[in-house]
């Protein structure tokens, strides 16, 4: 499949896994929240280790809930903030309550004198995922250059966090998407690090 057809597909498998999200009343994003924070972590968290979570967009369900359990091991939590639209991200140290400023995109991120944190693991925000823990974000490419760059510089492990309405059967993945290790969703984990 071409690049055009595969970013064709991808655009309406997007659209498609964000009707589906949008249609979840505010009951049920705050129930699985709270699920996905109420279950076992997969991996251990020993104190100092780096959680990037995300400010919730779009209907996204919201990790804090889950943050504030991984703190409560002794997790140190991070948000990202967007540098540029080509660039990867930017983590920045933050603590349940903290000071949060609106960012390039009008998305809430750590303010610019937040100490800059590299993620042991990252949280990850997704419109759908498939079977093979292939993703699909909203077209920026955001994550995409981030887990590239972080992974030139420390291993880290990607969970992304999504409802179940969001799985689909099969993404178009090219060269340059990385799979992710987890997904945490109101009703289950799925581990795809041994597919």
């Amino acid at each position: 499949m071409s690049d055009n057809g595969a970013g064709s597909l991808k655009a309406e498998l997007r659209i498609a896994a964000l009707s589906r999200r949008g249609a979840l009343s505010g009951d049920e994003r705050r129930a699985a929240a709270r699920a996905i924070a109420a279950r076992a972590f997969p991996l251990a968290v020993t104190p100092g280790i780096i959680v990037a979570g995300y400010s919730p967009i779009r209907g996204e369900i919201d990790p804090v809930p889950l943050m504030q359990a991984l703190a409560a091991q002794g997790a140190r939590l991070a948000l990202p903030g967007i540098v540029a639209r080509d660039a990867p991200l930017l983590f920045r140290a933050w603590e349940h309550g903290s000071t949060l400023l609106a960012g390039a995109m009008g998305i809430l991120e750590p303010p610019p004198d937040a100490p800059r944190l590299i993620p042991d693991i990252v949280l990850v925000p997704l419109a759908a995922f498939d079977h093979a823990g292939h993703r699909i974000g909203y077209g920026a490419g955001h994550y995409d250059r981030t887990f590239e760059q972080l992974r030139a510089i420390q291993p880290f492990t990607a969970v992304g966090i999504a409802f179940d309405v969001q799985e689909i059967a099969r993404i178009p993945a090219r060269p340059h998407d990385v799979a992710l290790d987890y997904v945490l969703t109101d009703t289950r984990m799925i581990d795809f690090r041994s597919i």
